[in-house]
């Protein structure tokens, strides 16, 4: 991207990944409950349908991004797509838990959407520029996070739990036709036959657990990239039964599922601010590894005002110390993680990365209702606790792998 200018792949790209996270916190709210309140599920159970989805993302996670190199990034997303409209139709017609779990799993196999949208970020971003533009991804979370848990909260309170599914079933097949009419391949097919051919080269297992020079310092990013990933998970499979027991307690459910839509909206404008104001303003100042330690600190702060407060306007500041936090440290720990290959090999890098995140969630999703059926603040203490962990963590990284602030050309 040229100084002063932006690329109209990234916007559309952007867009795209815009309108599927607004289908998608569509039902972060709204979920939990339904399968409470609709098919008596426990907390354990409720927090284990989270972790169907991530289990099989996991699973797929690698193959998506290696896929997606070996034959273009457009027909990758457009197969993902389709697998989130299929599964969101099946939860709002769900006759039994069952398919529940069945439709998180199909949504977690197919669910490369976000893999995909940042290797093709960085194949039309400039070095320097990567950690920006992979952060403009979580501005982008951030805004569908404003009106998104808002909207499925106001719509499960006016017109019953199904209809948020239906309407963020509504949005995955837009993005399909956005994506098929919008956006540009990115890798030309000559790239795509190396790819092929490399079989997805270094980005093996047997070479993570090798003897390449980038093996040990990518080992030790997915490592922090799980412990940073661990108090999101907490997090996100508990806070509407939280919210309900703790937050909300004693009010009606209608007033329940909005005010948690609310709570996650502030979510979304923290992030947004963070990414479209904060964090390029921090990269020209701080190098990427001292932003990752930042963000951990600010989400620490965040997970332990959860864990103390229980008024609804206190937990909007836990909000907004977890949120800052989150995509301050994010986008540059990814952007090291994807300057330690080649450029062939960007999509199976940010495939394993994925990978690492969402097997962090799974086992924190698994567990939380565990923890949160000890306490509904349990979780919310240990994932504090992971995410001082990312700050030591961090400060090891930093004495093994020396980086450089990242500036953008103007600056």
């Amino acid at each position: 991207m040229k100084s002063g200018t932006i690329d109209r792949r990234l916007l559309t790209i952007l867009l795209v990944v815009f309108v599927q996270m607004l289908g998608a916190s569509l039902i972060f709210p709204v979920l939990p409950l339904y399968a409470q309140r609709h098919f008596h599920l426990s907390a354990e159970l409720i927090t284990l349908l989270a972790s169907s989805f991530f289990a099989a993302q996991f699973l797929a996670g690698p193959y998506i991004g290696r896929l997606s190199d070996n034959y273009g990034r457009i027909p990758v997303l457009i197969v993902s797509q389709i697998g989130t409209v299929i599964s969101f139709v099946m939860l709002a017609f769900a006759p039994s838990f069952g398919w529940l779990f069945f439709s998180r799993i199909l949504d977690g196999i197919t669910g490369g959407n976000i893999i995909v949208a940042q290797a093709y970020i960085t194949d039309i971003t400039p070095r320097e520029k990567r950690t920006e533009s992979l952060g403009y991804i979580y501005a982008v979370f951030g805004l569908g996070f404003i009106f998104g848990p808002a909207l499925g909260g106001v719509l499960a309170a006016a017109y019953g739990p199904q209809v948020p599914f239906l309407v963020a079933a509504v949005a995955a097949a837009a993005v399909v036709l956005l994506t098929w009419y919008a956006l540009d391949e990115t890798l030309s097919a000559e790239e795509r036959r190396r790819a092929r051919v490399r079989r997805a080269g270094s980005l093996t297992l047997s070479s993570l657990l090798g003897g390449a020079p980038w093996a040990l310092p990518l080992m030790l990013i997915l490592l922090i990239a799980f412990l940073g990933q661990f108090a999101l998970g907490l997090l996100q499979s508990t806070f509407a039964l939280f919210g309900e027991a703790v937050l909300f307690q004693g009010e009606s459910r209608e007033v329940t599922d909005v005010g948690i839509g609310l709570l996650l909206s502030v979510v979304g404008v923290s992030q947004l601010f963070t990414q479209t104001f904060l964090l390029r303003r921090l990269a020209r100042r701080f190098d990427e590894a001292q932003l990752v330690v930042m963000g951990s600190v600010l989400r620490t702060i965040g997970m332990t005002v959860y864990a103390l407060v229980t008024s609804p306007w206190l937990a909007a500041f836990g909000s907004l110390f977890f949120a800052v936090g989150f995509g301050i440290a994010s986008p540059p720990l990814q952007s090291m993680a994807t300057s330690l290959v080649s450029d062939q090999d960007r999509g199976g890098v940010l495939g394993w990365f994925q990978s690492s995140v969402n097997l962090s969630t799974i086992i924190s999703t698994a567990i939380a209702g565990v923890f949160f059926a000890r306490g509904p603040t349990v979780p919310y203490w240990i994932g504090a606790a992971s995410s001082a962990l990312v700050v030591l963590a961090m400060i090891g990284m930093m004495r093994r792998m020396p980086t450089e602030p990242v500036r953008s050309p103007e600056a």
